[in-house]
């Protein structure tokens, strides 16, 4: 699954992530697809708070940043 928060800034990124996690099986895979730099840094550090797994950051077919998130529970 993946989340276009291309044009949301701080905080609605993050907001967006948890508000949908729970539309992923446990295991399985949710993106982020953000343009908002803070991002970068915000999801690695809801994945620790959340105890869930940040898998790392690629890009979108169109050069947006992409954050991985691993839902662990």
């Amino acid at each position: 699954m993946e989340l276009d928060c291309r044009d949301l800034l701080c905080p609605m990124p993050i907001i967006e992530l948890a508000r949908h996690l729970s539309d992923v099986e446990v295991g399985r895979l949710l993106a982020v697809v953000a343009r908002d730099v803070a991002a970068r840094t915000d999801v690695p550090a809801w994945c620790r708070m959340r105890g869930q797994e940040y898998v790392g950051e690629d890009t979108a077919d169109d050069g947006a940043p992409r954050y991985v998130v691993r839902r662990l529970s």
